[in-house]
């Protein structure tokens, strides 16, 4: 395990990033969306705001909490553990960009009110919060159990971890396969999905929606409403999605609560970009390539980690230009297919 972990030696700051996301969390729900409704692109920009600051105000504060607790080289490993977060947080916001695009399919295909799209989403992210935190901490676990013996390859006496060349191996797979992916997720049955079967197979689910209700009675019957079957079918998209994330971001940092702060400031701040980016999505044609070889870059750097260390601040400097390449790519060299559609409509 690094050394220097925050768990061990700053259990306040555990405390606090805990705190702060419960407490955004019921006033979010409590108060400020306490009734559902359609969010506004102004609400959706000031979340985003929001939700950005406060994960780059912590990224502060784990920079000073290091930077302050006067140990040897204390500078150093502060400027470490910020630039790991950092990092980790932009290539988990990033490549939960992609989750976007099939969020909006799932929404169209469930015809679901807009209205809703708020209340699906917030317990997507409480699923997330769950479903992440086991992935992450288990994952640290099992890559620190699975180092092969000192072995000289090609000159140089290494260490190779099984668990990070796989998924070295399975990035750069993931990243070559989503440079040539043709969009069959337009034409994909959402309904026959593994979270759609679930709830359909533990009860039978109307046809129309009862306002926000996940449950409905209908002749004296309980039934599931269709939108207990959307937040099933977007749980275990995130499932899906955190596949490729998560390996990634093991790439930047071995520290379980940076990945994990991290990783839970970018999905909490998802919800608000959907609603901010869902009706620009066409802006943004050429990301899906940038987040290929964000993917294949990632992979990459598991691989040659036993011969070549890769830095977290040049990590972070490559996946924010390919990023900002990216969407000036789109901007510039707009998608001739949306072209049509727009002018169409």
């Amino acid at each position: 395990m690094e050394q220097n972990n925050i768990l061990e030696l700053h259990p306040g700051l555990v405390w606090g990033f805990a705190v702060t996301v419960v407490i955004m969390l019921l006033l979010d729900l409590g108060v400020f969306n306490k009734k559902s409704h359609e969010v506004s692109s102004k609400e959706a920009t000031i979340w985003s705001v929001v939700w950005i600051s406060l994960s780059m105000v912590f990224s502060g504060v784990v920079y000073w909490v290091f930077n302050t607790d006067g140990t040897a080289g204390s500078h150093a490993i502060a400027v470490e553990k910020f630039t790991q977060y950092q990092a980790a947080y932009w290539i988990e916001k990033a490549l939960s960009v992609d989750n976007l695009f099939v969020f909006i399919l799932v929404f169209g295909f469930f015809k679901v009110p807009k209205f809703l799209h708020h209340k699906v989403l917030f317990w997507g992210i409480i699923g997330a919060l769950i479903f992440r935190a086991i992935f992450i901490f288990a994952g640290v676990e099992l890559i620190e159990l699975t180092y092969l013996p000192e072995m000289n390859v090609f000159g140089h006496a290494v260490k190779i971890n099984v668990v990070m060349t796989l998924f070295g191996l399975f990035l750069i797979y993931a990243g070559i396969k989503s440079w040539g992916d043709d969009g069959d997720d337009d034409n994909e049955n959402y309904g026959d999905t593994a979270g759609a079967k679930l709830i359909k197979s533990f009860w039978k689910v109307s046809d129309n929606y009862d306002g926000d209700k996940f449950f409905t009675v209908q002749n004296g019957i309980k039934m599931a409403t269709p939108l207990l079957v959307v937040v099933a079918v977007i749980e275990f998209t995130d499932v899906l999605f955190a596949v490729d994330s998560i390996p990634a971001i093991f790439a930047i940092s071995n520290d379980p609560f940076i990945l994990y702060t991290s990783n839970i400031f970018a999905i909490l701040g998802l919800r608000s970009l959907y609603f901010l980016l869902a009706n620009f999505i066409h802006m943004f044609s050429k990301l899906p390539y940038g987040l290929a070889i964000i993917l294949a870059f990632i992979g990459v750097k598991m691989l040659i980690a036993p011969w070549y260390h890769i830095t977290s601040p040049v990590s972070l400097g490559i996946v924010g230009g390919v990023l900002v390449i990216s969407v000036l790519l789109s901007i510039m060299f707009p998608d001739k297919k949306e072209n049509e559609e727009k002018q169409l409509h």
